[in-house]
């Protein structure tokens, strides 16, 4: 009965020690858990501020390049007038370059426009490797993105023009019935 009652002791030792071994390790993993959650939210956080500054950038490089075509658009208007002034052209045909002209501008002002929105620049010089290697992969995200919308306005264009041949075929279908029956009906 001592030895039973010594080999329990040895076991209740043993299973006591093994549970404030996983307790402590238990404890150690919160801790972990707790130290990486924070370490998360830092990141996160920082990722916003980077994020808020590029869109400010952005932004203010925007509105920079739209007040240079604005002044360079005055400019040229400027040129322009002071051009045809000059010419003395009569009252028709001064009012028909105008009008062409100003149309031409402003179908080119749109796509300038678009493109200077579309096309950001890139400023790298400056920056370290691992921002050029941050930079390198928001660049392959941004066209991954525009390679998925392109992939998916394919898709819907194929989609419409399959729609679009049955719609037809099915109003031609319906156009030949109905010929069948008025001639039948005539007779």
């Amino acid at each position: 009965m001592e030895k039973d009652l010594m080999e329990l002791q040895t076991l209740i030792e043993v299973h006591f020690e093994g549970r404030k071994k996983e307790e402590e390790e238990i404890i150690q993993l919160k801790e972990r858990i707790d130290k990486r959650r924070s370490e998360r939210a830092e990141q996160q956080r920082i990722r916003n501020e980077r994020e808020k500054e590029r869109q400010k950038r952005l932004e203010d490089e925007r509105t920079r390049k739209e007040e240079e075509e604005a002044k360079k658009r005055a400019e040229d208007d400027a040129k322009k007038k002071k051009t045809l002034t000059s010419l003395h052209f009569g009252g028709y045909m001064q009012k028909l370059t105008e009008k062409r002209s100003g149309k031409r501008q402003t179908e080119r002002e749109k796509k300038k426009k678009i493109l200077s929105d579309r096309r950001k620049p890139l400023d790298i010089e400056h920056l370290s490797e691992d921002r050029l290697k941050e930079k390198a992969k928001e660049l392959w995200e941004w066209m991954f993105q525009l390679e998925a919308e392109k992939f998916d306005l394919q898709y819907q264009f194929s989609r419409q023009k399959y729609e679009i041949n049955v719609l037809r075929n099915r109003v031609s279908d319906h156009q030949k019935t109905s010929k069948r029956t008025k001639r039948g009906l005539r007779k």
